[in-house]
């Protein structure tokens, strides 16, 4: 069984290859720009700079056919299956970020931190409650 997903936003940041991405936002993430796609853009009712949303991506350059890694990359750390990790090598690469929303900008909305990668496709925008 399949299904489809499309994308609402791209993200546009520095970051521009998964080698020199933090691991995770908190490790030193820059901030990042989402642009929306026109048709969603009503779904942004209601948010505003300083909320805190969880933002869901699609790690569009991950590996698919991954099931064990090493935590962090690191070789000291045993191999593991990438459901016990937060790798983004993973049979559905989808990445969960948790930011602050510093602005926005008729399509464009200011976060921060975010390790996504320039081009990263954003599935979803959520409120944390």
């Amino acid at each position: 069984m399949g299904f489809e997903v499309t994308p609402i936003a791209v993200v546009e940041s520095t970051l521009t290859d998964r080698a020199q991405a933090p691991k995770q936002g908190r490790e030193g993430a820059p901030d990042a720009w989402l642009v929306f796609e026109s048709g969603v853009l009503e779904g942004l009712d209601g948010v505003a700079p300083g909320d805190m949303v969880i933002l869901l991506t699609w790690f569009d350059r991950a590996s698919r056919d991954i099931l064990r890694v090493r935590p962090r990359d690191d070789p000291a750390n045993p191999m593991r299956g990438v459901f016990a990790t937060r790798s983004s090598d993973r049979p559905n690469p989808i990445g969960l970020h948790e930011v602050e929303v510093l602005e926005i900008d008729g399509r464009r909305m200011h976060v921060r931190p975010l390790e996504a990668i320039d081009g990263t496709p954003v599935l979803d925008v959520k409120p944390i409650i």
